[in-house]
């Protein structure tokens, strides 16, 4: 086993020693040493949990006769960053998680990796990391977050957030936000939404990469704790197997997680992170193959910011395997991809249902004929952008009005909250792109503010910047080449 060469010998007595001062025994070096990645901490609500799970995690080892060792990563909520310089750390996290557990993972060689992560860039950080390291690995997720409950209505942060622009346009009550603040996250999980964290959740157990079920469990259900222990007692028998990440992440398991992606209308940043990750796993992922792919899978299952379910709906009707059997049925998956369970993707399909027809639809009746997301070029993107086009206003689909230019989300959210928009207007936002910002901030501040003052079916937002997965309305974002590099835009 891999940890042989930390922990074998006469030459290894003063690493075995030091292992000894922690506590283990003889007995638990001898066994597959399990990296436990954990990215708990006391500041994102999504991971405030993840003690526990990573406590199931460690029992499931055990039981399956793996040591299990754990240490954590650092981890930022991207609501809580978002509006103000903290947003420019955001992306830039994502490559220094990965960095950071490929150097842990190389210091203590490490026989297999169990990853839990929960929010927006942890998630795909931990994903590149294990492309990149190629190591028996399987991801157990925190889960999503119950929707609220405002006046009889669900809601969630993103409620919150457009609730800023009601205030200033006076459709809202200050003490009203406050009544809604309070509850529209009502505990722990990923933000109730298929928002960025719950798009690539539900994308990782798309790829294989983590069991049935890991997408869409919520953070309170006995479940979750549940599948934690059957992931760490699958990683023991991967470990044995040798089950590489490599043999599950190919290019007709991107394929796939793409079109799952279509399905659901996933964040427009699966595609920064789809490509990042495919690019550890040494796969070629051009951008039109997202356009290729939105052509023939339907959007058929429509969750929030652009449609009334939320993840907990999404659970009950089947969750991501009810929407992949739909998918396999009318032929639109690689059905001989492997998965994490050591089976084919076909095997594992073959008893998947759907038990809601109302929130995952059947290919003759989707929201909408095409996928969620498209890849748009032109003299303004010569080299691309996204638009999450399940969330946009029907009406907007087509839209030509006059640029107003903006230099930094600062400026634009002054105007928006003073109501100083006119209708038709097309808002530009540049500078904040990767290089520009830097960091290539999310706008997730402007366009909420657009909704809360009614004019999300009046105005157009583009950017070089991104946006959040909660983002809905005509927002183009990732516009290339940016500002900075001197695009057109």
């Amino acid at each position: 086993m891999r940890h042989e060469r930390m922990l074998k010998g006469i030459e290894r007595a003063p690493h075995r020693a030091l292992f000894k001062a922690i506590g283990y025994t003889d007995e638990e070096l001898s066994r597959p040493i399990i990296g436990i990645v954990n990215s708990w901490n006391e500041l994102i609500p999504g991971h405030i949990h993840l003690q526990r799970v990573a406590q199931a995690v460690k029992e499931g080892v055990r039981m399956a006769g793996g040591t299990p060792m754990e240490f954590c990563v650092i981890g930022i909520c991207d609501g809580i960053a978002m509006g103000h310089e903290g947003m420019k750390y955001s992306l830039p996290s994502r490559e220094l998680i990965a960095d950071s557990i490929e150097v842990m993972a190389m210091a203590y060689a490490f026989d297999g990796l169990v990853f839990i992560p929960n929010c927006d860039k942890i998630i795909p950080g931990m994903i590149m990391a294990m492309a990149r390291l190629d190591l028996p690995s399987i991801l157990i997720s925190g889960g999503p977050m119950l929707s609220g409950n405002y006046q009889g209505k669900r809601v969630d942060l993103i409620s919150v957030f457009e609730a800023v622009g009601e205030v200033a346009s006076g459709r809202m009550k200050e003490e009203e936000l406050l009544e809604l603040e309070s509850c529209a996250c009502p505990g722990p999980g990923s933000c109730a939404g298929m928002f960025t964290a719950n798009s690539m959740n539900c994308l990782s157990e798309a790829l294989g990469i983590a069991l049935p079920g890991n997408g869409t469990i919520p953070a309170v259900d006995s479940r979750r704790i549940r599948l934690a222990k059957l992931t760490g007692m699958r990683i023991v028998e991967m470990v044995k197997e040798n089950l590489k990440p490599s043999q599950i992440l190919t290019k007709e398991a991107f394929e796939n997680a793409i079109s799952v992606d279509m399905a659901f209308g996933g964040s427009t940043n699966t595609v920064l992170h789809l490509t990042a990750i495919a690019k550890e796993a040494k796969i070629s992922l051009p951008l039109d193959t997202f356009n290729k792919i939105s052509e023939r899978v339907p959007h058929i299952c429509n969750l929030r910011p652009g449609g009334p379910h939320f993840l907990e709906d999404l659970d009950r009707a089947g969750g991501v395997m009810g929407i992949m059997a739909t998918l396999w049925r009318g032929g639109l998956l690689h059905d001989e991809v492997l998965t994490s369970l050591g089976k084919s993707l076909r095997e594992i399909l073959k008893d998947a249902k759907v038990k809601d027809l109302t929130v995952i639809r059947p290919l003759e009746n989707p929201y909408h004929p095409q996928g969620g997301l498209r890849i748009l070029f032109g003299t303004l993107a010569p080299e691309g952008a996204v638009v999450k086009a399940s969330a946009v206003a029907p009406e907007m689909l087509k839209h030509e009005g006059p640029a107003r230019v903006f230099e930094s989300e600062e400026e634009a959210m002054e105007a928006i909250l003073s109501r100083n928009l006119k209708k038709g207007e097309v808002l530009v936002i540049r500078y904040e792109g990767p290089k520009g910002g830097p960091g290539m901030r999310e706008m997730l501040g402007p366009t909420s503010a657009i909704v809360g003052i009614g004019m999300d079916k009046d105005v157009a937002l583009v950017t070089d910047g991104r946006f959040s997965g909660g983002t809905r309305g005509a927002a183009i974002g990732h516009v290339s080449p940016e500002a900075a590099e001197g695009g057109p835009i």
